[in-house]
């Protein structure tokens, strides 16, 4: 039975669901009750939300799709500076004459925008860098100019000292004292002659010059090296290893034999200069997929590992305890610098690694290699 009252109330009718009816009181004292399906209004309320769900996903995936579009569309002169910055980070600027002719497009620098001024900046570091290297590579060329002007006009009056000096033992009659001193003179203009040698070597591999290309069967040359080395120090024991393949016809390259073989002789003089007596000192040969690797390994006390980053620096100098004796003393610090200067201009790599018992320098050398001045 439904009281009258002011607020419609919920009714379940078995067989016909939830009504949602209201009851009245008459002044005569009957009641009229009205009541409606719940059935409808639930499917239009339904239909409502679903239809409400549905727009409101719709505007939510548009105005994502349309801020993204804007986004993007906002920064593309943004990514356009980025690609610019990205190809000249990836410009060798480190060595020889660069010119940076990367710039960001005018229409990317205008400086009334954020992304403008952004643009008109990074052109004005790149203006800068191009000029600083440029005027880093003119300073480079004027200091190797004057070493090999220097250096070509120290040989003659040095071969004049060594010559005088040595006639002067050979036909003076000297106090011992005297013949000591002479000696000293020609001992140490010969020192000084090699390192003017080696210093008009290294201005002449910088200005891309030294370097006659030909065929060059490095077997050969491995071999002469190494039997050089043992005349010169017959208190090391030397190795050569070569591929028990038989592949010794694919150790060829195309290069310049007399500089090669200067790279073998001073990696096998600094072994023997710079390692104790009884070190065992190992030649190898071998060919890669692209490359014929050179490699020399020793197993003497090894170079300190905060000596190792500036090996192949000019002047460099190994610590003593890894040398023999004086030999570091009568070093000049320019061989390892040379072997780099020839396997560069070979288009080639050289590396080293070093731990006490093991060193080894790594010389990879193109195949078919090409002069790079």
């Amino acid at each position: 039975m439904l009281a009258a009252g002011a607020s419609p109330t919920w009714i379940q009718i078995d067989g016909l669901g939830t009504y949602r009816a209201l009851t009245v009181e008459r002044e005569d004292g009957s009641r009229m009750a009205t009541a409606l399906p719940w059935s409808t209004a639930a499917a239009t309320l339904s239909s409502y939300v679903g239809v409400e769900v549905v727009v409101g996903l719709a505007v939510v995936v548009g105005a994502t799709a349309l801020a993204t579009w804007l986004v993007r569309r906002s920064l593309r002169p943004l990514d356009r500076v980025a690609q610019t910055a990205t190809r000249v980070s990836e410009l060798p600027l480190d060595r020889g004459v660069v010119a940076i002719d990367e710039r960001v497009p005018d229409a990317d620098t205008d400086e009334r925008t954020e992304v403008g001024q952004v643009g008109a900046a990074l052109n004005r570091l790149l203006g800068h860098v191009e000029t600083s290297l440029t005027a880093r590579h003119a300073s480079e060329q004027q200091v190797r100019q004057f070493v090999a002007d220097a250096s070509h006009e120290l040989r003659t009056p040095l071969a004049s000292i060594r010559g005088y000096s040595e006639l002067v033992l050979r036909h003076g009659d000297l106090s011992a004292d005297s013949t000591h001193a002479v000696t000293r003179v020609a001992s140490e203009s010969r020192r000084m002659q090699a390192l003017v040698e080696d210093l008009l070597l290294l201005a002449r591999l910088d200005a891309g010059r030294e370097i006659v290309e030909s065929d060059v069967d490095l077997v050969a040359v491995a071999a002469d090296a190494v039997s050089d080395a043992h005349a010169a120090g017959r208190d090391h024991v030397w190795r050569l290893d070569l591929p028990e393949d038989g592949g010794l016809e694919e150790l060829l390259v195309r290069g310049d034999e007399a500089r090669l073989r200067q790279v073998l002789v001073n990696l096998l003089a600094n072994c023997r200069v710079h390692t104790p007596a009884g070190t065992t000192v190992t030649l190898g040969l071998d060919r890669t997929d692209a490359h014929v690797r050179i490699t020399v390994r020793d197993d003497g006390p090894g170079i300190p590992a905060d000596q190792q980053p500036g090996i192949f620096d000019r002047f460099s100098r190994g610590d003593a305890a890894r040398g023999g004796g004086d030999g570091a003393a009568r070093s000049t610090g320019l061989g390892l610098a040379i072997v780099e200067a020839i396997v560069t201009a070979h288009a080639g790599t050289i590396t080293l690694t070093s731990e006490p018992g093991r060193t080894e320098v790594t010389v990879l050398i193109p195949a078919s290699a090409r002069m790079v001045g």
